[in-house]
Parts: structure tokens; C-alpha cells; sequence
């Protein structure tokens, strides 16, 4: 299944605001970025996410974090998890994460989005600066290891179906802007710091 290219709608137009991307950004004293965080469950995505988004904030930078289970609770509170679900929880938070690029806000996303494809949809509807993939590197082994929901033991036994990384895929990637090793090999502060390093150099902040 595939992004919608087109709206479905004909009698829509698009309307536009006083303000340039250049004019919104100088007022409001900050550029937008999505960054996305994919990794399987237990990965440290939303851990390393908040981190980030704290440190932002102390740092008078305007950021929030749009966490996968958070946005299952309300805004994708209809979809499973099946291929055709998954597809559209991404296709849904893409486009809210552009808003929110968009309004100059370091959008930062934590969903385990599995598929390669689904990414790239996202990274296509932004601008190429506007998008920072970042991959938590951990194997299932070592998420499992750590999950305090007790999922895995739980998808292994079937008590769970279309569980990522046991009875359903994880496609990691393959053009990520930054890969952080957040299976143990690095400390929350060291991914912390690396992420804040990357938008220093892509002048974000």
C-alpha cells in the first residue's frame, strides 16, 4: 500500500499565507526540521526523543516530540498494526509533522516505522533539509532485554500478532543521517549530545 499522491477531492484550493518560509523563519528566530527517530520497539527512540526535546527547550528552541503510542491514543486511535495500517499511521504523522516543520518546530517523531518505503514518503512531502532520519541501532535481543512491558516475551508466545522484529518485519535504514548505537554501546547522554551536535551542523540550531 502507497501514499495517496492526490487528494480525493477536486473542489479544494490551496491557500496561501502573508509570510515566506525566509520572513517566518527570521520573525520566529528558528528553523523547522522533522527529526525521525525509527528502531524497533524498545530501541530508545522515545527515550532518546525527550532528551533531545528537553534539552531544546532549555535552550529557548521551540521543539515537541510526537510519540507512536501517544498518537495511537488519539489521532490513529482506528489502526492496527497490519502492513495497510502501519502504512497509514505513517502516511497520518508525515503529513502532521510537516505542519508542524512548517510552523518552525523542531518536530521530533518516535514510531518504529518499519517500512523503508513509508520513510521515504515522508522524507519526499519535506524538503531535503528538513528531514533527519535517525536510526536507534539495538538488536531484539537486546530490546528484549530491556522491555519492561514484557512485549516480546509476549509476541513469542503469540499473544500478540504483527509484533515487529518477531512475526513481522523491521527494514532498517540505509541512507539514515545519523545511526545512534542505542543497544548499550553508547549512554542516553552520548545520543543525546550526538543528535544536538547534528543540528548544530545543519544549522538548525
Amino acid at each position: 500500500m502507497s501514499f495517496q499522491s492526490t487528494p480525493v477531492s477536486k473542489n479544494i484550493t490551496w491557500h496561501h499565507g502573508k509570510l515566506s518560509d525566509a520572513q517566518r523563519q527570521e520573525k520566529l528566530g528558528q528553523k523547522g526540521v522533522v527529526i525521525w527517530f525509527t528502531g524497533l520497539s524498545g530501541s530508545g527512540k522515545s527515550t532518546v526523543a525527550r532528551e533531545v526535546e528537553l534539552a531544546l527547550i532549555e535552550n529557548a528552541k521551540n521543539a515537541f516530540v510526537l510519540d507512536g503510542d501517544n498518537i495511537r491514543h488519539g489521532l490513529n486511535k482506528n489502526l492496527g498494526f497490519s502492513p495497510a495500517d502501519r502504512t497509514e499511521n505513517i502516511r497520518r504523522i508525515g503529513e502532521v509533522a510537516k505542519l508542524f516543520c512548517e510552523s518552525n518546530v523542531i518536530c521530533l517523531t518516535a514510531f518504529i516505522s518499519p517500512y523503508k518505503a513509508d520513510r521515504d514518503a515522508v522524507r519526499a512531502l519535506l524538503k531535503p533539509d528538513q528531514f533527519l532520519e535517525v536510526y536507534c541501532a539495538a538488536t531484539v535481543d537486546e530490546c528484549e532485554a530491556r522491555d519492561v512491558k514484557g512485549l516480546y516475551k509476549k509476541a513469542k508466545a503469540g499473544e500478540i500478532k504483527e509484533f515487529t522484529g518477531v512475526s513481522a518485519p523491521y527494514e532498517a535504514p540505509d541512507k539514515a543521517e545519523l545511526i545512534l548505537q542505542t543497544g548499550g554501546k553508547e549512554t542516553l547522554e552520548v545520543s543525546t549530545r550526538r543528535v544536538l551536535d547534528l543540528l548544530q551542523q545543519r544549522s538548525i540550531i
